[in-house]
């Protein structure tokens, strides 16, 4: 019987793994257009982390304005930004240090340190964004945060997650390594009884 939990070295490859989802879903937010969308039809508003566009009912193009143009805008995008950056490093460093034979735990809480950073960024430019947008870009019709939007914090819980386990993984060293032999309970025939 083959058992594998998070501390067993045949499951390393699971912290990158769960980084490389977080890579994805924060790709997705940076491209995508869907950080604020109008919540019925007609669609009139739209936004991303970049820009801010917005139509009458009756027109088939966007009229989009850069939210680069506005502090709070370019703070926002950085934040984000600098976190996405750092996670990508992060996942690097991973890579590297699960495919090392000889683990260098302090070298894993340190991503674990690092991915914790990221989180702030990050955390910072979704919390600026909404706040900072809905007080100075005139909304029209009812809107909502939207997928978008969801897929940076996704992202974030997921980088969350990985740091505590980027932590505390070298608490477990000895059974990621598999130095630790098995335990087997043996109970002699004529104990038996006693122990029901």
């Amino acid at each position: 019987m083959v058992v594998c939990g998070l501390a067993c070295w045949r499951c390393r490859w699971l912290l990158p793994l769960l980084l490389g989802l977080a890579i994805i879903m924060g790709i997705i937010a940076l491209a995508g257009r869907g950080w604020l969308e109008s919540e019925s039809a007609p669609y009139v508003q739209q936004a991303s982390l970049w820009e801010s566009c917005t139509r009458t009912p009756d027109a088939l193009n966007w009229n989009c304005e850069s939210l680069m143009d506005y502090g709070w805008g370019r703070a926002a995008a950085a934040t984000y930004l600098v976190g996405f950056v750092i996670l990508v490093i992060c996942f690097a460093l991973a890579v590297i240090a699960f495919s090392i034979e000889i683990l260098r735990f302090n070298f894993v809480r340190g991503i674990g340190g690092l991915l914790f950073v990221v989180a702030a960024f990050q955390i910072i430019g979704l919390v600026i964004y909404p706040v900072k947008f809905a007080e100075e870009i005139p909304l029209m019709g009812d809107n909502m945060f939207s997928w978008a939007y969801g897929f940076g914090w996704a992202s974030t819980v997921v980088v969350i997650g990985c740091a505590f386990f980027f932590c505390c993984l070298p608490n477990w060293e000895d059974e990621v390594l598999g130095n630790i032999k098995p335990t087997y309970y043996y109970s002699s025939p004529e104990r038996a009884p006693y122990l029901n």
